[in-house]
Formats: C-alpha cells, structure tokens, sequence
C-alpha cells in the first residue's frame, strides 16, 4: 500500500476481531493490512472514514458491510453478505462471492474479480457492483437503482422484479425473472458502462454487453385484479 501516512498491520491471529474493528472505527485516516482473517465475519464493518483496509486472506459474512467511506480490499474470497448495505467508497475482491454480495447498497463501487453467487445485488439502492465472473440465481432482485455489471454469464430469473436499475451482462442469461427485459444500449448506457468497467479496473468491449432493465408493468395496480383480489381475502 501507497501513501503518507504508514501500514498499520493488525493480526486475527493475536487481537480480537472486536479489537480490530474498535480500531478501524477510531481511526480518521490512514492504512491497513489485516493478517489472518481466517474466514471471520463482520470483518471491517461500518467503517465511516477515508481509511484504506486490506485483508490478506478469504473472509466469512458480511466483510465491509454498511461501509460508508474509504476502501475495503479483500486478497481473497467472501462469503455472504459482501458490502452489504454499502453507503459510498469502493469493496473489492480479487476472488469470488457467495450470497447477496452488495444487498440492498445505496451507492459506493462493488469489484468481485471472481464470480458471485445468488441474488447478487438484490435489493440495490445505487451502488454500483462490477462482477468479472459469473452471478448466480435471483441477481438484482427487487433491484431499484444503481448498475450490475456482469462480464460472464447470468444464472435464472435475473433482475426478478427489478424497478430502475440497469443490469449489463456480456455473457448468456439462464433466464430473466418477472418483469425484466432487453432493453436498447443508448449512448449515455455505453458511457456509465466504459466509465464503470474503467473504475474497476475490468477490460472489455463495453459493445458486448447486453442492457436488461424493468418493463414497468408491475408499478401499477390494475382494476382487473380486483375480482381476484376480493376472492382470496373472503375465501
């Protein structure tokens, strides 16, 4: 790691993860390499300041969740729950993701190097999450803004009942879920695509890629379900 201030290194293996994330809270500024994580969860949780934390080692649930600012690398794999409800600042991961990496973010950049698994970004809020492998089942679920990026392929019901979120994938999609469509890539799609596989450090043609978003017909109610409706509350 690069910078003015120095490294501090912080050891699972001799300190409480407790320890560490009191430590990572306290702190305004600076770097971090963190030994052995061993597969720990929570690990760099709630970290609210321009601080740089690097992880050497794979982590268990929710690495990096409600992260707020700075920058959280991890030098290996995660398990559910990466970056969960991620507020700003920028969680990356040189290896691959379980379950619901980036839930519910509302904004900030996701990088998963390596694949993701099901219902990746679900719930998204604005956060930005590039994948370089595959996603997994029920990605960007109930997805309502922000932008997933996929350079693999896509598993069933993508982007199930997705609102205004933009999902791309240069890969094959299984299958797309409730309400979600292909939709055309307009200039200003190419230009947000470029800039984001640019930040994330991902080289690919951004003309290969495949825009998914909502077709609209499930944010009204429609008087012909009212029939329907009033049979199963009095049934």
């Amino acid at each position: 790691m690069s910078g003015r201030h120095p490294v501090t290194t912080i050891d699972l293996a001799e300190v409480s993860l407790r320890e560490l994330n009191q430590t990572l809270h306290r702190a305004q500024h600076g770097s971090f390499r963190v030994l052995n994580p061993r597969g720990a969860h929570a690990v760099a949780c709630g970290i609210d300041s321009d601080i740089r934390v690097e992880i050497d080692g794979s982590v268990g649930y929710y690495c990096a969740g409600m992260h707020q600012k700075g920058s959280v690398y991890v030098d290996g794999n995660a398990s559910t729950g990466l970056a969960e409800n991620i507020m700003s600042g920028i969680v990356r991961i040189t290896g691959s993701a379980t379950m619901s990496a980036g839930a519910s973010g509302g904004g900030g950049l996701v990088v998963i190097e390596g694949n993701a698994g099901a219902r990746c970004g679900i719930s998204m809020k604005g956060v930005d999450i590039v994948v370089g492998g595959n996603v997994g089942h029920m990605s960007a679920f109930m997805a309502q803004a922000g932008n997933l990026v996929v350079l693999g392929d896509a598993g069933a019901y993508l982007g199930d009942s997705l609102y205004e979120a933009n999902l791309y994938v240069r890969g094959a999609v299984e299958s797309l879920g409730a309400d979600a469509v292909r939709k055309e890539i307009r200039p200003e799609h190419v230009q947000t695509l470029s800039n984001l596989l640019e930040e994330a450090g991902m080289e690919a043609d951004p003309a290969d890629f495949h825009r998914y978003g909502s077709a609209r017909n499930l944010y009204n109610f429609h008087i012909d379900d009212v029939d329907a409706e009033l049979a199963g509350i009095t049934s």
